[in-house]
């Protein structure tokens, strides 16, 4: 059997950094033999300056978008954000297809070896079914009013069907499920027929993006009435609770689902205990993806990341689409992350490499250096500056 050996300033193993001499060791299709120490490793040891580690997850990105790269200007806020994707996206079926590949591209070169992929169109099958990324397609449904929940669901659920009828074929198989896209976009009705739905999968929201998403709760006015404007709705679609917008929705899930609460920009401390108490009490688990370039690109502002850590949240790392951030780069986010908040360089890379895989359920083979896994193996710049995928 031919083996590889690999050995750099650092070596990170998904969990920690190993000691200075020590070297990974892999067979030549990846899958992890040993780490071992350098006087124990033998010959032909590549060496590298910088930090290896396990294969990158993204936890949310929007491959579809791809093409609205440079499109729409930072720090609009979200509201125009998100009329700005709305009124903005159709392109040139073609060009939308090459700025998928070529972003599907981006990711692999960078060293992201699995991601959670919203969207709400098949445009992004014919890519993922030659990819050798993983995918997990968050199928995400945008239903305002009670009336229409059902027929939307439906809609919907035969998008996800061509996904996994699509992934028997593709290179590695996927998972594909239903998810919610915002508590600004969903009715209640919708809310009830998404938790049916999903009992035991994995699942995603945008959450607390914005002081207007709880305001809109709490007394059906401010900046959202806006955009449903857009829509020819004269105010607020959606039931006034008093609550903010995650105690609002929140208790429409009680099937086990693995929850992804994204963004979570303005989550205050009171809601994150809240969240995971009900949590614990009902069986759900929650993931908090943290995806701050486009938290700095739309709202200028940064999630509230050690009230996370302070809390024991789960903790993971997302890209966001082009349409919100200047590339699509997990080192990148690493390296922001820690210019920005007070995490450690190992909590940094947990979250981008163990606690990605735990999320999306794929840590049998992915985000750590383990006898028997087949993680990949990428060098990071000690900087967090770039990355790139080796094996």
């Amino acid at each position: 059997m031919q083996y590889r050996k690999f050995k750099a300033d650092r070596l990170f193993d998904g969990y920690k950094f190993r000691n200075e001499g020590d070297v990974l060791i892999t067979d030549e299709k990846g899958i992890v033999q040993e780490i071992v120490s350098i006087n124990d490793a033998g010959d032909d040891i590549q060496h590298f300056n910088g930090i290896l580690s396990p294969g990158l997850i993204n936890c949310h990105c929007h491959l579809e978008l791809s093409h609205l790269k440079n499109v729409i200007p930072p720090h609009t806020g979200l509201i125009d954000f998100l009329i700005s994707v709305v009124t903005k996206r159709d392109f040139d079926a073609a060009i939308i297809q090459q700025e998928i590949e070529r972003a599907e591209r981006e990711m692999l070169d960078n060293g992201i070896i699995a991601v959670g992929d919203i969207g709400n169109s098949t445009n992004t099958i014919t890519v993922k079914n030659k990819s050798s990324l993983y995918w997990h397609n968050f199928v995400e449904v945008l239903s305002f009013k009670d009336e229409n929940a059902e027929k939307r669901i439906a809609e919907f659920k035969q998008i996800a069907a061509q996904f996994e009828s699509a992934g028997s074929a593709s290179l590695i198989q996927y998972r594909t499920s239903l998810v919610p896209h915002a508590p600004y976009s969903i009715s209640p009705k919708t809310f009830q027929l998404i938790n049916e739905v999903t009992a035991g999968q994995i699942i995603s929201i945008h959450n607390q993006e914005n002081p207007a998403e709880n305001e809109l709760y709490q007394t059906g006015t401010g900046d959202f009435l806006k955009l449903f404007s857009k829509f020819g709705f004269e105010g607020s679609p959606f039931p006034v609770t008093g609550k903010t917008s995650i105690r609002s929705y929140l208790p429409y899930f009680n099937r086990k689902q693995t929850i992804f609460l994204v963004h979570n920009s303005f989550m205050p401390e009171e809601d994150i205990v809240w969240a995971n108490e009900y949590a614990a009490a009902n069986q759900l688990k929650l993931i908090y993806c943290i995806c701050i370039n486009a938290n700095l690109y739309i709202e200028n502002k940064v999630p509230p990341v050690e009230l996370f850590e302070k809390h024991n949240c789960h903790l993971v790392l997302g890209t966001d689409s082009y349409s919100s951030n200047w590339q699509l780069s997990i080192a990148k986010e690493m390296e922001v992350l820690l210019k920005h908040t007070n995490v450690t360089t190992e909590q940094a890379l947990q979250m981008a490499t163990i606690n990605g895989a735990k999320a999306l359920q794929i840590d049998d083979y992915a985000g750590s250096f383990e006898q028997g896994k087949k993680p990949g193996v990428v060098l990071l710049k000690n900087d967090f500056s770039e990355s790139k995928r080796i094996l």
